[in-house]
């Protein structure tokens, strides 16, 4: 029914009350809430209501309750009441207010203190890309140097946030890798396969060439690009011929037979190898005498790499 004045009280009120474990010679003690000053408390020490204010029997700022003289313990007792904090009998359960009950109490902004609402109050997928302010990558401290490879970043999998090592997204490199010559020139008897001889290493990222030979490294299986170039020096012949040798078997095969002087003979392929694969260079000649393979950089090499899928 209609009433006038007031609304009638929905429920009762109390005020919280404090007792303190008396400490000797001890004259601060801690309030379980922060109060403006003394005024906001009632202070009862052996039934007797003490005067608040400076000067007089105690103080209060913050949690701090301030005596004008220290008590006994077993003697003495004391409590407070805080009057500037009453406290509803009703009060809501746990879980209980939600967004119509915050704005039934008028629950702005302003009135929400800084970092009172914490992780578990917040809806799961309740915070999209209109919450996120422009700076929320740019604004953080820059790395400024290649990701280790535990660096983390996030990928949507599918429309799933997803975390992701640098390793497994950074690009590879074409590794094991060499690149050889012979700085002398090494004489090739006629009509025999011989091995050709490198003695200066300009790379070789896993040192995996030796004697001669490139052996793929354990674990490091897979394509390879294989180059070289081998020049003959001053003697005609029917066929120059270099094999490229794999684990025995003839993989590939340059040959020229222009019967010209000072010619040479390479090319580069691709070919799968395996770990423990052993690749080398021979050479065939046919001029009827032993002859000469020069030992220069710029005219004999031997080289490859593992190709990145």
């Amino acid at each position: 029914m209609a009433y006038l004045g007031n609304a009638p009280a929905r429920s009762f009120i109390s005020f919280e009350r404090q007792v303190f474990t008396i400490v000797n010679s001890q004259t601060a003690y801690t309030l379980s809430h922060s109060v403006n000053n003394e005024n906001d408390i009632r202070l009862v020490i052996n039934n007797i209501v003490q005067e608040p204010g400076s000067g007089k029997a105690y103080t209060a700022s913050g949690t701090t309750l301030t005596l004008s003289a220290a008590l006994t313990n077993g003697t003495d007792e004391m409590y407070c009441v805080f009057l500037g904090r009453a406290t509803a009998t009703n009060a809501p359960g746990a879980g209980s207010v939600g967004t119509a009950a915050i704005a039934d109490l008028n629950v702005t902004t302003a009135k929400i203190a800084a970092d009172a609402i914490t992780e578990a109050k917040i809806a799961d997928d309740a915070v999209e890309s209109e919450h996120l302010n422009n700076n929320v990558i740019s604004g953080q401290t820059a790395l400024g140097a290649t990701p280790a490879d535990t660096d983390e970043f996030l990928v949507s999998d599918a429309g799933t946030i997803k975390r992701v090592d640098y390793s497994y997204l950074k690009g590879g490199t074409n590794t094991p890798a060499f690149y050889v010559y012979p700085t002398s020139n090494q004489s090739i008897a006629n009509t025999t396969d011989v091995t050709i001889a490198f003695d200066t290493e300009v790379y070789d990222t896993a040192s995996a060439f030796t004697s001669n030979t490139f052996t793929v490294p354990s674990g490091q299986g897979g394509k390879y690009c294989i180059f070289f170039s081998i020049s003959r020096n001053n003697f005609s012949c029917t066929r120059f011929t270099i094999k490229l040798d794999v684990a025995g078997t003839e993989k590939a095969i340059a040959e020229n037979a222009s019967g010209r002087n000072y010619d040479s003979a390479g090319l580069s392929v691709v070919l799968p190898l395996n770990a423990g694969d052993a690749v080398f260079l021979k050479v065939y000649q046919d001029s009827g005498s032993t002859q000469t393979i020069l030992g220069n950089q710029k005219r004999s090499f031997f080289g490859g790499y593992k190709i990145i899928e």
